[in-house]
């Protein structure tokens, strides 16, 4: 994959991790402090979560083609390097209360849920992809093979 194709991928990548890390922030906040008001800054944490999280995901990026094995291992580092941020910025964040175990658990799980839909629909894409490819290669054989 090119360096330009990779690039829209992943800010594909950031708009759907905005929506999904907003439902998230929802969920775990109606559970773990729903008296809490904010300001309007707050509606900066998601974008400000999903661009940290897409900066892991460049280790993914390489110019050959790699088997299986190797991006395999390269998903799970940047699985963990996304752990590791998220993890960093909330203990970071006066906000978010670190000291529970409870809400550092939901919040890694929740980084474990995201990972796997935004995976899931990456790989629906791609799936759609291929087909609407593989298609047009079986009308151009049809019509060139005559």
């Amino acid at each position: 994959m090119d360096l330009k194709q990779f690039i829209i991928d992943k800010l594909s990548l950031f708009f759907m991790l905005t929506t999904f890390i907003t439902i998230a922030i929802f969920v775990l906040g109606s559970v773990f402090d729903a008296s809490a008001s904010f300001g309007y800054d707050a509606l900066l944490s998601p974008l400000m979560y999903a661009g940290a999280c897409i900066l892991p995901s460049f280790v993914t990026y390489s110019r050959h083609e790699l088997n299986a094995k190797e991006m395999a291992f390269r998903l799970v580092l940047e699985f963990f390097l996304i752990e590791a941020v998220v993890l960093g910025i909330a203990f970071a964040a006066p906000t978010v209360d670190t000291g529970n175990v409870y809400v550092v658990l939901a919040l890694a799980g929740t980084v474990l849920v995201i990972y796997v839909v935004a995976c899931l629909f990456s790989w629906l894409k791609e799936m759609s992809e291929a087909k609407r490819m593989t298609e047009a290669l079986v009308k151009f054989q049809s019509t060139h093979q005559k």
